[in-house]
């Protein structure tokens, strides 16, 4: 053991940088991983979770850009990586810090000059690295309409093949519900389906019913209500590459007479008499500021007593965004917030909120299972992206399951109705 290596003398650092005691208190809070360095040296308990720098560039990175995102980066580049399992490595590091209740620390001017020599003397100095291709780079009025038709572009139309490498059938890219979670014959499929199925059971669709799909991603809810319950819909996105994938599929099936595919923004959609609107995990796009008027926007699309289905992600207050990684990498602007301060807005737009229905372990279920056909396609999903982009999607899938097994997130369905003139819903109970 290399008493003098790389990892030992690292190892005080990172301690300290993960809210251990300062030295004068005397004591070490061991670190929750075990530390391999360049060198070959180890430091760290040795039945934790391994994580590997691989250059003195991650130090840089993280000299750099400290906190989430230059860890995020070190990882998508490799200067950093985790022996084994990801999210056991990850998982045990969250634990470690919600146990112990850590925060980072404010270094003293002292620690700060004993931190810049134990890097400099590893080599680490230098100036920033360049950061990966991936960052999304966004520009003009937070929201606008073109900003935000670049952020979806950024993520929706990344590559209708890569997303069939391990989506299921419907194309479904949201929350499924898991019917019959214990039984090994139940798929990804028969959760997606299940989950159309209860969406349009809650919008009471009929044959002739007029639906609007607001963000109707590759169609799976659109196709699913007009094969099965003969809806007329008209089918909303602002991805190009989603609304021409739609229409293929519509034009297949021979659904040209039940579907309206439209690439637009929500806010150039006209006012409407619809008989239910649907908003499936899109309403995190909207933005913080502009949700009450895309609240507002989708009572003006109902006709009285219409329904509203929304389902959407949730975060506490301390964290309303996406977290650093994400924003960059993954979903640039989006915004989420406690699930009441949602069903708040709603209701102060004229909606009356009928029924709350929370998804947080079937979206633990749904990620697990999309991750799962990641990692078994691996050598598949690096050739059409590149390895890069197959990283950030690694981390992106482990990253979201534990932030809903550890209820740092959520996801709900929430059902709302305009009621008309007399304050009559139609709807009895749930409505269901």
């Amino acid at each position: 053991m290399n008493a003098n290596g790389a990892a030992h003398r690292l190892s005080p650092l990172l301690e300290r940088m993960l809210g251990g005691p300062p030295p004068a208190f005397g004591g070490r809070y061991p670190l929750p991983v075990r530390l391999r360095a360049w060198d070959g040296s180890e430091a760290g308990p040795g039945d934790a979770p391994v994580v590997v720098l691989r250059t003195r560039r991650a130090l840089r990175r993280l000299m750099w850009q400290p906190g989430e995102l230059g860890l995020a980066e070190a990882y998508i580049t490799k200067d950093i990586d985790v022996d084994g399992d990801l999210a056991d490595g990850l998982r045990t590091v969250w634990r470690a810090v919600r146990d112990r209740r850590l925060r980072p620390p404010r270094l003293s001017p002292s620690e700060r000059l004993r931190a810049l020599v134990t890097l400099v003397g590893l080599g680490a100095a230098g100036p920033p690295p360049p950061a990966p291709a991936l960052r999304a780079r966004q520009t003009g009025r937070l929201h606008s309409k073109a900003r935000d038709r670049a952020a979806v572009s950024h993520h929706y139309d990344f590559s209708n093949d890569f997303y069939a490498l391990f989506l299921d059938e419907s194309m479904a890219y949201s929350c499924g519900y898991w019917r019959r979670p214990d039984d090994p014959a139940y798929s990804l499929a028969d959760a997606q389906h299940d989950k159309l199925e209860l969406i349009c059971r809650k919008l009471d669709l009929r044959p002739g019913a007029r639906l609007l799909d607001v963000g109707c991603g590759w169609g799976s809810l659109t196709l699913h209500a007009a094969r099965h319950h003969k809806a007329h819909v008209t089918a909303v996105t602002l991805a190009r590459e989603q609304a021409a994938a739609v229409t293929r599929r519509v034009r297949e099936e021979g659904l040209e007479e039940l579907v309206d595919v439209q690439l637009k923004d929500y806010r150039d959609i006209e006012p409407g008499t619809y008989d239910a609107v649907s908003a499936i995990e899109m309403g995190e796009h909207v933005g913080d500021a502009e949700y009450p008027a895309f609240a507002s926007s989708l009572r003006s699309m109902l006709r009285p007593r219409g329904r509203l289905l929304v389902q959407q992600m949730s975060r506490g207050r301390a964290a309303p965004g996406g977290g650093a990684f994400i924003e960059t990498y993954i979903a640039p602007d989006m915004h989420m917030r406690p699930l009441g301060e949602t069903v708040s807005l709603l209701e102060e737009a004229g909606l009356e909120v009928r029924a709350v229905e929370s998804l947080r372990e079937d979206y633990i279920r749904t990620i697990a299972a999309w991750h799962r056909t990641l990692e078994e396609r691996r050598t598949e999903v690096a050739a059409l992206v590149g390895e890069e982009a197959a990283r950030v999607w690694r981390l992106y899938m482990v990253g979201g399951m534990l932030a809903f097994e550890e209820r740092r997130m959520g996801v709900d369905q929430i059902l709302a109705v305009r009621p008309d003139e007399d304050g009559r819903s139609g709807l009895t109970g749930g409505g269901l």
